[in-house]
């Protein structure tokens, strides 16, 4: 099983949200294709200036399927390239959608896929998704359920 953290905005949230689909741009083809049924998928959401919101975790899902092609415009481009489409996509089936989104900076120290603490936002930007360790996985998922605050 692997571990991902899947990088959304909040309009493209409310798309998994309903549609139980997780989807990325043309060009994470080949990091979309190493998703397997089985797979946890952790959704983090990126910091907002409008509403001041933090980076952070709000849900748990697991994949059911694997990687397929659906150029069906249903995800949002804002802040990307007009033309996404976000055509790669899995289907994934919620396993915990956390009450109180868990806030992504206070656990930086603890996270081993982020090695420079300072400039942590290097190891997310770029992507819409990444492989995480299964300690990191573990870690966010007891905070998110309230275990080891």
């Amino acid at each position: 099983m692997t571990y991902w953290l899947c990088i959304a905005n909040e309009e493209n949230w409310k798309v998994i949200k309903k549609r139980n689909v997780w989807g990325v741009p043309e060009r994470y083809k080949n990091t979309i294709a190493r998703v397997k049924p089985g797979d946890k998928l952790l959704v983090y959401l990126k910091q907002e200036k409008v509403g001041d919101k933090p980076s952070r975790i709000v849900a748990v899902y697991e994949s059911i399927s694997d990687a397929f092609k659906d150029s069906t415009r249903i995800f949002s481009s804002k802040g990307l390239r007009s033309d996404e489409v976000f055509p790669w996509r899995v289907k994934i089936k919620p396993v915990k959608i956390f009450g109180k989104p868990v806030e992504f900076k206070p656990l930086i120290p603890k996270l081993k896929f982020i090695t420079n603490k300072r400039k942590w936002s290097g190891h997310l930007m770029g992507k819409a998704m990444r492989e995480i360790p299964e300690e990191d996985y573990n870690l966010i998922i007891n905070v998110g359920s309230g275990v080891g605050e």
